[in-house]
């Protein structure tokens, strides 16, 4: 009977740490993820001409709030002409919590490698974005509002002052008031609310609404909206929804940067959007 207890004594000695050990959970997150979107809408706005992207990142967490992570999707280089074709942001932040609501604070960066608005030279005034902003979450809702610390992706004057948008068919458009400033937008703010409403396990309704204010360009101001659904199928993330906005379709055209100048597009128009994304 000694030798028997004996035997548990030790083993339990050589467990007790073993089990410890299993238990314990590592403060450190990092989840990566990978996706493909029928059109890339931002704030309401395609930023692929209406074209496919596709769009992957990765994500930091710290137990006490921290994060860092970064993201990339290709844009066209219509829109974001004389560059690599890719919108790459970096970002970072502290997530807690105040009674019921979870809050978020933090900084991002939107850098297009190498683009710049034509007819600028030497100057080559870029597209580049930096952004704080400040979100609370209670539910299945979310308020989140970010203000811009640089001009709003390079408009000013130099860049989009001086007219009136262009006609559908790339016909610059002349009025008595036109888009005209000498000061940059430093200071623009996006205030969104969504709300991802869970149906059931892995479906999910999703819906948003968000107003864009551009410091000193007024007329560039907009509001957009979205609504949808979400379904994990397969280990995937499928999802579809209408997009649309309310901006001025003159300042929102887009002409070709080579081509048939009649392919200009309006990239702030509703459209149906189908996204597909894998988190690892």
């Amino acid at each position: 009977m000694k030798k028997i207890l004996l035997a548990s004594a030790i083993a339990s000695a050589f467990a007790a740490p073993t089990a410890v050990l299993a238990q314990a959970k590592s403060p450190h997150t990092v989840t990566g993820n990978v996706g493909f979107v029928s059109d890339y809408r931002f704030r309401g706005l395609s930023q692929t001409y209406e074209e496919p992207a596709i769009q992957g990142g990765f994500d930091y967490s710290h137990a006490s709030g921290l994060y860092l992570g970064t993201w990339a999707s290709n844009v066209s280089g219509n829109q974001y002409p004389n560059g690599a074709g890719l919108e790459w942001d970096f970002y970072g932040g502290y997530k807690f919590n105040a009674g019921p609501l979870g809050l978020d604070v933090g900084a991002l960066y939107y850098w297009y490698p190498g683009a710049y608005y034509n007819g600028f030279l030497p100057s080559k005034p870029k597209f580049n974005n930096t952004e704080i902003y400040v979100g609370a979450s209670w539910n299945w809702l979310t308020l989140k509002y970010s203000h811009t610390v640089s001009d709003f992706f390079g408009v000013k004057g130099q860049t989009v002052g001086g007219g009136c948008g262009i006609t559908s068919s790339a016909t610059p458009i002349v009025c008595a008031d036109p888009l005209s400033t000498t000061a940059g937008s430093k200071g623009s703010g996006y205030l969104d609310l969504s709300a991802t409403y869970p149906v059931r396990e892995g479906f999910n309704v999703v819906a948003h609404v968000g107003h864009q204010k551009v410091r000193n360009f007024s007329k560039l101001d907009y509001t957009d909206w979205k609504l949808g659904v979400t379904y994990d199928a397969l280990g995937f993330t499928w999802g579809l929804a209408y997009i649309d906005t309310n901006a001025k379709e003159e300042f929102y055209r887009v002409v070709p940067v080579s081509g048939n100048p009649g392919e200009t597009r309006d990239i702030s128009k509703g459209t149906v959007v189908l996204s597909v994304q894998k988190t690892f």
